[in-house]
């Protein structure tokens, strides 16, 4: 089959899969009306989601929209060649269509953006740089073919933060890959994190990560964007988003650096849910992933977490 229609029936298939997830997405929408987290404060940040109804016509949980009060993502290309390092170009715009420049600081950077593969094979959280014109630019790592969809975590000046999302195609030969099975550990680069906890719909559940490398406990991480650990949640199928940060921060007289991290989060729905650990230690952040089921178990009891997606990077 010659490159010209394996990449026609790549986009063909990614335009159905894309359709299948926004219908998801709006099928949950009046259960995803509000997500809670704890920030690194440690006190609540509510992350209720507004209206969108000039553009859909109904509420959708962050992540799912790439516009939203007035503020669209807008990407420079939206298919790309796969490549380890390909160039990644954005812009926020603001109602009048005018590319946004003034940003408030959240968590010691401007703007967060999260790529992930949509079958969740591929996870990355990265830190664009900012253009006087209003552009931000990132390498991605896209050497995995397939959709993806990057989100771009952010406040403007004078303005709550948001969450907006936008679907990139990687062309090449596309080998989707099945959710991981639930586990309680996750191994990444001789750190070994384990998950103890569950998440139920509705309700603020508690998640404990603890970290141990050789079977000791690590006791001396290191701050990684004001936190000892960041947790970003996200639902298979749709992808609706979750950022998430730790019940306390360093130097707040009370949160020891490690081995433990505490999270607080409420999922909208029950059904999967793919949550993605980084923290850092000698110098390097790592990732490590989980695969939970969010049902009707009691906090602080697993309910089957993954620990299979895990990687670590120099920190950006």
């Amino acid at each position: 089959m010659s490159t010209a229609v394996k990449l026609t029936a790549f986009i063909g298939g990614l335009a159905v899969a894309f359709a299948a997830a926004a219908g998801l997405g709006y099928a949950a929408g009046p259960d995803a009306e509000r997500i809670d987290a704890v920030d690194e404060h440690g006190s609540d940040h509510d992350m209720t989601t507004t209206s969108n109804t000039a553009a859909t016509g109904a509420e959708d949980p962050p992540g799912l929209a790439m516009s939203r009060d007035g503020y669209s993502l807008q990407l420079a290309d939206g298919i790309v060649p796969a490549a380890p390092d390909a160039s990644i170009s954005f812009t926020i715009r603001d109602e009048d269509g005018r590319p946004v420049t003034g940003y408030e600081t959240t968590h010691d950077k401007d703007l967060h953006l999260i790529a992930v593969r949509r079958d969740t094979a591929g996870f990355q959280h990265v830190h664009p740089s900012l253009d006087a014109d209003g552009t931000w630019s990132v390498p991605l790592d896209l050497s995995l073919a397939g959709g993806w969809r990057v989100f771009a975590d952010f406040a403007p000046a004078g303005h709550d933060a948001l969450t907006l999302g936008a679907d990139l195609s990687v062309a090449g030969e596309y080998d989707p890959l099945p959710l991981p099975e639930p586990r309680t550990t996750a191994s990444v680069d001789g750190y070994d994190v384990t998950l103890d906890g569950g998440l139920v719909p509705g309700t603020s559940s508690k998640l404990t990560l603890t970290v141990s490398r050789d079977g000791r406990p690590v006791t001396d991480l290191e701050p990684y964007l004001a936190a000892y650990g960041h947790l970003v949640a996200l639902r298979d199928g749709d992808l609706a988003y979750l950022h998430v940060h730790p019940d306390g921060e360093p130097g707040d007289g009370r949160t020891e650096p490690g081995p433990e991290i505490t999270f607080y989060a409420t999922t909208p729905t029950a059904g999967s849910y793919r949550l993605f650990l980084d923290f850092k230690h000698n110098g390097r952040v790592r990732t490590a992933a989980f695969t939970v089921e969010a049902g009707t178990a009691r906090p602080g009891h697993a309910t089957g977490p993954q620990g299979g997606s895990a990687h670590d990077h120099e920190e950006e």
